[in-house]
């Protein structure tokens, strides 16, 4: 692996940052996703390698996708929700993976992070932070955080190299989705080092039989418009579940477009992915959202989230309408005429 000249530029900064620091919390999303718990682990491992300041690493929400809990275990972590803790103890705040005011995380808006290193757009209060290296165009926020390593010098790991390359892997679906060559080399350099065997089994880890519920229901619900697939969940109790259904949903050989959409405590959450590379998900999650709501992420994969005001019924439905009005408008599908995408007995048509 090569060095990068980014890197080695902002390098001095960080190390100047790390020293003489006790403690630093690492903020992650709410509902981490294999590329923030990686990218924390490996934050963790620079400020212990290289300054010997021990960390805490939290989240506002829940670890719900298998893959997600069986990578946390594996890497033994052990995580914080950010409510129970104290943040005027810690010496340094850094975020991965996420931005102040991006939406997605519980990081209260009074308090300035010292350090963010994330691989989605810039946000307006990010650019007060001390520190950032933020570079919306690799596909993996754990590229970057390989590139620190090496340029430090620290020797991976085992666990830190395979989780290094799992949330590569995962964010860029095996390099074929919003991929840079600096993803490219971060994941070739990671491989001889991975447990190959531990990938396997992260990536299938077992689930819970409600898992298999809500996949029916997204199929007796999902409907096709032209080139799009809307699916709504219902409420739910596990968040993830709106994107590996959209993941899911996106490899129907007809589809360009997902939107799957559910109820998680009192916010409408949305999640887009689109086949097509030269789209802009991240733009139409925006777009959907409006001014109630935050959105955002990547050429091919993007989220949304919308507070519910009254919870009433009539406010959900009215919701789930706008929002597919605006991605049907976006997607170049506003005059399809919907057909369900399975039949399944019961449903009808």
């Amino acid at each position: 692996m090569k060095s990068n000249k980014r890197t080695a530029e902002k390098m001095p900064r960080i190390h100047e940052l790390l020293q003489g620091k006790k403690c630093m919390l690492i903020v992650m999303q709410d509902n981490p996703d294999p590329d923030a718990i990686a990218s924390a682990a490996g934050l963790r491992e620079l400020a212990n390698k290289t300054a010997g300041v021990s960390c805490f690493i939290c989240h506002g929400g829940i670890v719900g996708r298998s893959e997600n809990r069986a990578l946390i275990r594996y890497l033994d972590l052990k995580l914080h929700r950010i409510q129970d803790l104290e943040l005027q103890r810690f010496d340094l705040i850094a975020m991965v993976d996420t931005q102040p005011g991006a939406g997605n995380n519980s990081l209260p808006v009074t308090i300035e992070p010292h350090i963010v290193i994330d691989h989605h757009p810039m946000r307006k209060n990010t650019r007060c932070c001390p520190f950032t290296d933020i570079r919306s165009r690799y596909g993996a926020t754990a590229t970057i955080l390989r590139e620190y390593l090496y340029e430090a010098g620290v020797e991976l790991e085992t666990q830190i190299a395979t989780a290094l390359l799992y949330g590569i892997r995962s964010d860029t679906q095996n390099l074929g989705r919003d991929t840079t060559q600096a993803d490219i080399d971060a994941f070739f350099s990671l491989y001889p080092l991975a447990n190959k065997r531990m990938l396997s089994r992260i990536e299938w880890g077992p689930v819970p039989r409600v898992y298999f519920q809500l996949m029916t229901n997204a199929l007796r619900n999902a409907k096709a418009y032209d080139h799009c697939i809307v699916a709504g969940i219902g409420d739910i109790d596990n968040p993830d579940m709106i994107s590996e259904i959209a993941d899911l949903l996106l490899r129907d050989d007809g589809c360009e477009w997902v939107m799957c959409f559910g109820i998680y405590e009192k916010e409408f959450r949305l999640s887009l992915r689109t086949s097509d590379g030269s789209a802009d998900a991240g733009k139409v999650a925006r777009r959907i959202a409006g001014r109630k709501g935050s959105g955002g992420g990547h050429n091919m994969l993007a989220a949304a989230r919308i507070p519910l005001n009254k919870e009433t019924r009539k406010e959900r439905t009215e919701l789930e309408r706008l929002s597919i009005k605006r991605f049907l408008q976006a997607t170049g599908a506003a005059s399809a005429n919907p057909t369900r995408l399975v039949q399944i007995p019961g449903n009808g048509r």
